[in-house]
């Protein structure tokens, strides 16, 4: 398994992440544990997740990820194979949110709790927060690294300027600096990330994980028109991609796919991961037979002639937060 640097950590990770939002939302306990056994068993090893997936979910609090993940390390003793992720900003309850150092301490104890392991691989700011001094809260991400709780620290959902103004912040200080970033980022979301955060993690040398690698589901191609949009609860995220632009990538996909041998959904991680900057696109299934087919990005080549059609394809724009 080719493995990729994230950034300066010193960390190695494949070539795909598993987006753990699913587990204990689309996936329950037991198919999580097949799909961690899977992923981890094929040789992939990033496993992404934060504290406050499932919230969203009607009787959620937030940690049901890191919940499930906790029991399948101590039930399957596996651990030690996985590079762990989660992510501290997003609102736990009401008015429990942010960056502030107090906070970022605190919930980092109880993530540590929920997984069930006394460190954290990759700790990242979920989103920033513009209330709170940068340097504070990079003091909190520092202090955790030296205690030896955090391997290494990220940023998701950053701007450019405000992403730029962190690591100078980290400079002068003398404190950790992200080596990751998380943005919003496929074949049809380019803009945003490719206009005002590549040339900062060219310049920086960050690794890119991009969520929302798969637009929901929409490049996986099942999504064809309106009335597709019924087919899993995800299929209200995809309405927007449903416009000439949207349908002309699919059709690329697609030959690109035929010639290949591979599924549309192989074939855009497989785009993803191999755009400049980008270390493991993170992209969820709540099956197995759906894993398996996302696992053959690692064997999945791109020729230039595939890359170009998928440029000329895919143009620019989009926007959003996971």
């Amino acid at each position: 398994m080719d493995k990729r640097p994230l950034g300066t950590s010193g960390i190695r990770v494949a070539p795909l992440a598993f987006g753990g939002n699913v587990f204990g939302w689309t996936a329950d306990e037991t198919t999580s544990f097949a799909l961690l056994d899977a992923f981890v068993d094929a040789g992939f090893d990033l496993v992404d997740t934060a504290d406050s997936y499932s919230r969203w979910v009607p009787g959620h609090v937030g940690g049901e990820s890191e919940t499930i993940i906790g029991r399948w390390f101590e039930r399957s003793g596996k651990r030690g194979r996985v590079v762990l992720a989660t992510k501290v900003g997003m609102e736990m309850a009401s008015g429990d949110k942010g960056l502030a150092k107090e906070r970022i301490l605190r919930a980092a104890e109880a993530s540590l709790r929920r997984l069930r392991t006394d460190v954290i691989d990759l700790y990242q700011a979920h989103v920033d927060d513009t209330t709170v001094p940068l340097d504070e809260s990079l003091a909190a991400f520092d202090a955790l690294l030296k205690q030896g709780k955090v391997r290494a620290i990220g940023a998701s959902n950053y701007t450019g300027p405000r992403l730029r103004e962190a690591l100078a912040t980290s400079r002068a200080l003398g404190f950790a600096a992200y080596a990751t970033l998380q943005p919003h980022y496929n074949l049809v979301e380019r803009q945003p990330f490719e206009r005002d955060l590549l040339p900062v993690c060219r310049e920086s040398g960050i690794a890119v994980i991009p969520y929302f690698s798969l637009a929901n589901g929409f490049l996986t191609g099942k999504y064809r028109s309106t009335s597709d949009l019924a087919k899993s609860v995800r299929g209200g995220g995809v309405k927007q991609y449903l416009d000439a632009r949207g349908l002309l990538i699919l059709d690329e996909l697609d030959r690109v796919a035929a010639r290949l041998h591979a599924t549309p959904a192989t074939i855009a991680l497989a785009w993803l991961a191999s755009r400049p900057t980008v270390v493991a696109p993170i992209a969820s299934a709540t099956s197995v037979a759906q894993l398996t087919e996302l696992l053959r990005v690692a064997l999945t080549r791109l020729d230039a002639a595939a890359i170009e059609a998928l440029d000329a394809a895919s143009s620019h724009g989009g926007s959003g937060i996971s």
